[in-house]
């Protein structure tokens, strides 16, 4: 990191992180675990590498999926850049999310799910809890 960088202990390092696990943490598959798993400090999350991050179930891909997500990732990392004078939080504002943002994302949604095995059109979130809680369970038998 650059000497004129300051940060917290809340900050958390992804030593050589690749777009591929870029993909599945930006997914809706990874922000559904995270909204039930993780503490809170008032109304906001406060993500844990120990809690949420750790016991996250990742999906075991096939070449071709994993490749799809690396591709979806790395659409949202281009849609974000179209955008170089604006903040994380304008570029996520509900109602002013760029159109191709929000594309690279449903891409990146539908790509994670199919990694899985999860139906995008049926699946409810609950639905996906449930199923990564089931996954967790087998991985930790």
């Amino acid at each position: 990191m650059d000497k004129d960088v300051i940060c917290s202990d809340s900050n958390i390092l992804i030593p050589e992180i690749t777009p591929y696990h870029f993909g599945i943490l930006e997914s809706n598959v990874h922000m559904a675990w995270m909204r039930v798993v993780c503490g809170r400090l008032k109304s906001d999350y406060r993500y844990s590498n120990t809690i949420v991050y750790n016991n996250f179930p990742w999906p075991n891909p096939t070449d071709e999926q994993k490749a799809k997500i690396e591709q979806t990732a790395q659409a949202i990392l281009d849609a974000r850049a179209l955008y170089p004078d604006s903040s994380l939080a304008d570029l996520y504002d509900e109602l002013t999310m760029p159109v191709e943002l929000r594309k690279a994302h449903q891409d990146n949604d539908r790509a994670v799910m199919a990694a899985y095995g999860f139906d995008v059109k049926t699946m409810t979130e609950s639905q996906c809890v449930a199923e990564l809680f089931k996954l967790y369970q087998e991985l930790t038998k």
